[in-house]
């Protein structure tokens, strides 16, 4: 009697199903890390502003700017202002936000900055001072 050789259409089935379902995997975990990548990269950008503002900009003048931005906080990176879609400070779509707070002829006593994140809770910095 003579063997043939080859696959079964049912091996082939099984294994385009398990091959199929190790690429979900795969693109699941990539989504997640990748959103886990761009949250450290929102609070890289957070404390960057905020060690700015404390470390610099309220040693230098005692108060806290009613907006901040490239101008009068000369000491951050230019690309941190821009969130990771790339999306400016101050934008009501950026992931990014500054609060001021008491404020009185464009001087402020407190701020909030804060960073919406895609895998935690928002990172929030609040002024030291």
């Amino acid at each position: 009697m003579k063997t043939k050789k080859g696959f079964t259409i049912l091996e082939i089935l099984v294994v385009a199903v398990f091959a199929t379902l190790l690429l979900v995997l795969f693109f699941i975990q990539k989504s997640n890390i990748d959103a886990m990548e761009r949250d450290e990269d929102r609070k890289t950008a957070i404390n960057a502003m905020y060690y700015a503002l404390e470390e610099s900009f309220y040693k230098e003048n005692g108060y806290y700017p009613e907006t901040i931005s490239e101008e009068n906080l000369k000491v951050i990176d230019p690309a941190l202002w821009t969130d990771p879609f790339g999306i400016n400070l101050g934008d009501p779509l950026s992931s990014y936000s500054y609060d001021p707070a008491d404020c009185k002829d464009g001087k402020c006593k407190e701020y909030t900055l804060k960073a919406d994140l895609e895998k935690e809770d928002d990172y929030v910095k609040r002024n030291r001072n």
